[in-house]
């Protein structure tokens, strides 16, 4: 979100070029809103909740009529469109492994999204009627927000012009190079707006969860000492304003390896994911292979399709898991400065391939998984 700002501010002004201490810092001052607006009560928190999650949706819809329609391709001497045997059947190379292997890589570079039907049930204990209201909501969250996500990669993938120059813009935020390629430049900014604004909202309820989920951790002493502080809840509020402010803390110290260069920010950020995902699969293996007939379906279930869809579940997760494992070793490769690919045996040759590689913390040159990621 704070990258997206500085685009904006870089757009309307081509001298100004976003410095690493002002992402940090912009990062901050938004995290520290959105834990005054976590730490507030929970039918406040709930109010605003429902108003981002309505902007969400409108924004969206706003968003894939505007890209198609105002899309400037044309002006430039293209097809409105790409052809769809273009968009359908050719592999933009952006690493060093085959095609196959790079697509199913694509899969672990975005598997935070999530973090969008976890929020459900780290929330459920502030619910009315959880049993139903949190796997309604869990249902929702990933059909509806899969089914727009990928309409807003077809729109993507049917208008980008250049996809090098959208990764390697001096904007420092592909999304908002990828929109001047395609847009004018005011539509540019208007949907900039709508994505920022959809940002913070969603931010804000991730760290809803979080401070959730840090709280009931808390009661259990998995913090050990430090429990005694997060477990609290505020007394005015009633809401556990001490989890919200501790991983708020935790939030700051980590947007800090954004000096450490792309691939140390990309690597630890993306990781939690693939953790968050482990954690995921665990629950459903107990069901499906444990639990069996003595498992109690609550009022909202799926039936005798439980166990079927439980077992395609945790064959998906455990191949992600194995490409993942893959993606990782190949970027602790890349950041001891290694030119090449960890697969490929090569590029160990010597400080010559090292100083090649990395600059200043970022990759010159070889596959772009640290920046795709």
């Amino acid at each position: 979100m704070a990258s997206m700002i500085l685009a904006a501010a870089s757009i309307t002004n081509p001298a100004f070029v976003p410095q690493n201490y002002q992402v940090f810092l912009l990062t901050m001052f938004i995290m520290v809103i959105q834990s005054f607006i976590s730490s507030m009560p929970t039918k406040w928190i709930a109010n605003f909740n429902s108003v981002g999650s309505t902007f969400n949706i409108i924004a969206l819809f706003i968003v894939l009529i505007m890209i198609p329609a105002a899309n400037t391709r044309a002006d430039q001497g293209m097809p409105k469109f790409k052809p769809a045997n273009e968009v359908w059947g050719d592999f933009y190379e952006g690493t060093s492994f085959p095609n196959g292997m790079a697509m199913l890589m694509s899969f672990v570079a975005v598997i935070w999204t999530m973090s969008g039907y976890d929020a459900p049930f780290h929330l459920s204990e502030e619910c009315s009627n959880a049993n139903i209201a949190s796997p309604r909501a869990i249902v929702l969250t990933s059909g509806v927000g899969g089914l727009f996500g990928w309409l807003l990669q077809l729109v993507v993938a049917y208008t980008v012009v250049d996809i090098d120059a959208a990764l390697e813009s001096d904007l420092g935020q592909p999304y908002a190079a990828y929109l001047l390629q395609v847009l004018p430049q005011n539509v540019t900014l208007a949907i900039l707006a709508l994505t920022i604004m959809c940002a913070f909202s969603m931010g804000q309820g991730c760290m809803v969860a979080a401070s959730r989920v840090t709280f009931a951790y808390s009661r259990d002493d998995c913090f050990g000492p430090l429990s005694t502080i997060t477990n609290r809840v505020n007394r005015y509020t009633h809401t556990p304003v001490n989890a919200v402010w501790f991983n708020t803390l935790i939030g700051i110290a980590m947007t800090v390896l954004i000096f450490g260069g792309e691939l140390a920010a990309g690597a630890l950020f993306s990781i939690g994911a693939v953790a968050a995902f482990v954690a995921f699969t665990i629950p459903i293996f107990i069901r499906v292979f444990l639990v069996g007939d003595r498992f109690r379906p609550g009022p909202w279930h799926l039936g005798r399709a439980s166990k079927p869809i439980g077992a395609a579940a945790l064959l998906r997760g455990a191949s992600l898991s194995e490409y993942s494992a893959l993606f990782w070793f190949n970027i602790e490769h890349q950041m001891l400065g290694r030119s090449e690919t960890a697969i490929e045996g090569v590029g160990d040759e010597g400080s010559s391939s090292s100083a090649s590689s990395m600059k200043d913390g970022k990759r010159v040159g070889g596959d772009k998984v640290g920046k795709m990621a």
